[in-house]
């Protein structure tokens, strides 16, 4: 599978992605997103922040770039740095389907995305997606998968899927929801032919909401790609708004408090790969110390204890406004 170039990659950055959520389109929920971009965001102007974006990352050592049909234009974005740039061959790229993005570029819409996890939507975006990245594209996700999904249980849709396994894409799935773990297992239990239709997942986890760790750590080892995404809980880990707990640690190693954030993900033994989901290159640059940080047994002791009930996380996450 194509992630075992990250494996390979002999930087401390490589087990670091960057996903354009955040940057792909005007409107997203995220905590200061009104004073990380600027005040008019026109297609150019934030296809400028990504392409700023993605050669730091590169630049850095980074080599796993994350994007979505939902995320506005970030899939174009990314096609044109790409296409740009025919000397960047080392990187992994990954996209989603299932979500359809309706703001029209607006951030001040009443729905940004609808979800559709049906054959056709996969279709649909599957020519889309295909149109932009081509052959670059080396991941592809059902975007945000819960327990009553019906991609879960679709047997037409995973034929296709497993016909674009066939042909070399690789098939993964994301969850969201406070029911992650169920969803996990579900679609660990998804076959094709006797043999497992998906080959990564990517979930949120952060000190804030661990309720996915057992059954990533499930979903690891029975030969998965976790990919961790949200590890910043939109926001919520980042000075001004980290809790106490999360400052007083930063202030012990002498970096910031995303960076404390990421490293405790990234000292779970079932992690591939965390997200960075940075909107200027300074909170990237500052996201990437991650690797630097190491935490003791008391640190990552008081940093568990941050965790919140999952209903409570994903309602309060429901709740953030749309900047």
């Amino acid at each position: 599978m194509p992630f075992s170039r990250l494996a390979a990659t002999t930087t401390p950055t490589a087990h670091l992605g960057l996903g354009l959520a955040a940057v792909g389109r005007p409107g997203y929920l995220n905590l200061g997103r009104e004073d990380d971009l600027p005040a008019e965001r026109t297609v150019d102007v934030l296809r400028e922040r990504t392409h700023e974006l993605l050669d730091a990352a590169y630049a850095q050592g980074v080599r796993y770039f994350d994007v979505a049909r939902s995320y506005g234009r970030s899939e174009e974005f990314l096609a044109d740095w790409l296409n740009a740039r025919p000397h960047v061959t080392d990187v992994v790229i990954g996209s989603k389907w299932g979500y359809t993005y309706t703001a029209g570029w607006s951030a001040d819409a009443e729905t940004h995305e609808v979800k559709d996890h049906s054959l056709a939507t996969y279709e649909r975006q599957r020519a889309e997606t295909d149109a932009l990245l081509g052959d670059r594209l080396d991941l592809y996700q059902i975007h945000s998968v819960t327990p009553d999904s019906p991609a879960l249980t679709d047997k037409d849709l995973h034929a296709r899927l497993a016909e674009a396994a066939a042909q070399g894409l690789t098939i993964g799935f994301s969850t969201s929801g406070p029911a992650q773990a169920d969803a996990v297992r579900a679609a660990l239990a998804v076959t094709v032919g006797g043999e497992p239709l998906f080959r990564t997942v990517q979930s949120t986890y952060n000190v804030l909401e661990t309720s996915a760790a057992p059954a990533l750590a499930e979903a690891h080892d029975a030969g998965l790609t976790v990919i961790v995404k949200e590890g910043m809980a939109n926001g919520r880990l980042a000075a001004p708004h980290a809790p106490e707990a999360l400052r007083a640690v930063a202030e012990e190693t002498s970096l910031g408090c995303d960076a404390v954030a990421l490293a405790w993900i990234l000292c779970r033994p079932w992690v591939g790969v965390v997200l960075s989901g940075a909107a200027t290159v300074t909170q990237l640059a500052s996201n990437l110390h991650a690797p630097a940080v190491d935490l003791g047994t008391d640190q990552l002791t008081r940093l568990a204890a941050l965790a919140e009930d999952p209903h409570a996380y994903w309602e309060r996450r429901g709740q953030l406004p749309w900047h």
